[in-house]
C-alpha cells in the first residue's frame, strides 16, 4: 500500500481541444483513469478536461497543479509515478 501524505490533493487537467485529441488525449485520460483507480487515489486526484492549453506543438497538454507537462499515450505511466505519486508522498 502506498504512503500518502493525509489529506494532499492533486488536480490534473488535461488538454481535449482538437490537436492534443490527434496527439492522443482521450488514451492519456483513459490511462490516468486507471491509474488513479489502481493506485486508490479517487479522493486524491481530480481529473479535469478542459479546452486548448496553448502549447499544442509538444504533445498532450497536461497540467498538474497548474504546472504544464506535455505527454503521449507512451509517457503517461512514468508521468504519473513521478509527478503524481511524487506529488502525494
Amino acid at each position: 500500500m502506498l504512503c500518502r501524505k493525509e489529506g494532499k490533493q492533486v488536480t490534473i487537467t488535461i488538454c481535449i481541444g482538437s490537436a492534443c485529441h490527434l496527439k492522443g488525449s482521450r488514451e492519456v485520460i483513459s490511462q490516468l483513469q486507471e491509474l488513479v483507480a489502481s493506485h486508490r487515489l479517487e479522493r486524491q486526484v481530480e481529473l479535469n478536461g478542459a479546452f486548448c492549453s496553448g502549447n499544442c506543438v509538444n504533445g498532450v497538454c497536461v497540467t498538474v497543479d497548474g504546472v504544464l507537462h506535455s505527454l503521449s499515450p507512451e509517457t503517461t505511466k512514468d508521468f504519473f509515478e513521478r509527478e503524481v505519486l511524487g506529488a502525494l508522498h
